[in-house]
């Protein structure tokens, strides 16, 4: 930044030096204030994140509701005990968004001196509840398919048996839809499991209908042999939606967003090379822990603004991440003495 840009007019020499000491003033002030970007326009983009995770468990908790109470109706009419598990089971599932309101709610509130990243960890654990509901409704499923294997029963009012399957499908898939687009977007993998969950309960409600349809061919073993290919499938999906919480759980990241990050610091000026780089998930948001290497021959301030950039870069280019903390260590002559010091030390 030159002198000219402020419309103050100098000679070359005056200007220089002018541009030198305002320089220095600059990079001295940075050095002594406070220069976190995980500041209001974070903190706005991160409540952004939970309301909108507010508003998917409200609306899905909505649709649940009025699809189980539909199916309920049904129920009442057909008296059909297959469709009565599946409403109950549907009542059940709605209620999952009760643990996931919980964590949203606690991602909310400010770090503590004794929680000092917040309560965002909620969600993990919020998710673990819902691995746990998914469970418990594959060893539901796979009950009352053998059972009733065992010992068929007659359904009655097949029709309206299997609009109510088709109902449930619907609701329960597009819940699914919804919940899992929308926590990608904002990173919450409690979110996408509720909705892994949700395409579990719709293929429940598939297996009333395909089970209805075979008794009225005259096939009633169809409806429990139904019933076990989709506690396989429930299983299939039981195992996705753990393995994304045990990702979450372990600090586990994609790979690509390692070599993204990895990318934006080695572009920032001033930068060498990337020493080490470490990512993790809190709740929906990343937070970054970055060692980089910077010329040794620049100076305490210099390296320090070459490090704020790099900060800098990192925030506002890779996506949900929330705050950096960025390391310098000199690259040349002496950097061997220095790394096996620090490795003494830790």
């Amino acid at each position: 930044m030159n002198a000219n840009a402020h419309g103050h007019p100098h000679g070359p020499g005056e200007e220089n030096r002018g541009t030198a000491f305002r320089g220095l003033v600059s990079r001295v002030r940075h050095a002594l204030t406070p220069h976190s970007h995980d500041s209001a326009d974070k903190t706005d983009a991160a409540l952004e994140s939970s309301r909108r995770g507010m508003r998917v468990l409200a609306i899905s908790f909505v649709a649940l509701t009025v699809t189980a109470t539909a199916q309920a109706v049904i129920v009442f009419f057909s008296g059909s005990v297959a469709l009565l598990g599946d409403t109950l089971h549907n009542f059940a599932d709605a209620l999952t968004a009760v643990p996931l309101a919980v964590a949203f709610s606690l991602g909310r509130r400010a770090a503590t001196r004794r929680f000092t990243y917040g309560y965002g960890r909620a969600e993990d654990l919020a998710g673990i509840a819902v691995v746990a509901v998914i469970t418990a409704s594959a060893a539901l499923a796979g009950y009352e398919a053998l059972r009733r294997l065992i010992a068929p029963q007659d359904v009655e009012a097949l029709g309206w048996v299997a609009a109510a399957g088709v109902i449930g499908f619907l609701g329960n898939e597009w819940v699914a839809r919804y919940r899992i687009r929308v926590g990608r977007e904002i990173g919450s993998a409690a979110l996408v499991a509720d909705g892994l969950h949700a395409r579990t309960d719709g293929f429940t409600s598939l297996a009333v209908l395909l089970g209805a349809g075979g008794a009225a061919l005259g096939f009633p073993i169809a409806d429990p042999i139904v019933g076990l290919l989709i506690t396989v499938a429930i299983c299939f999906v039981l195992r996705d939606a753990a393995r994304e919480i045990y990702h979450r759980l372990m600090d586990a990241v994609d790979p690509g967003l390692v070599e993204r990050a990895e990318q934006i610091i080695a572009a920032t000026p001033g930068v060498t090379g990337v020493a080490a780089l470490r990512l993790r998930w809190i709740g929906h948001e990343l937070r970054a822990e970055v060692d980089i290497l910077v010329g040794h021959e620049l100076t305490l301030l210099q390296a320090h603004a070459v490090a704020v950039q790099a900060e800098h870069q990192l925030i506002h280019h890779l996506p949900r991440l929330r705050a950096a903390t960025v390391h310098t260590d000199p690259d040349g002559p002496g950097q061997a003495d220095s790394h096996a010091v620090l490795a003494a030390h830790r």
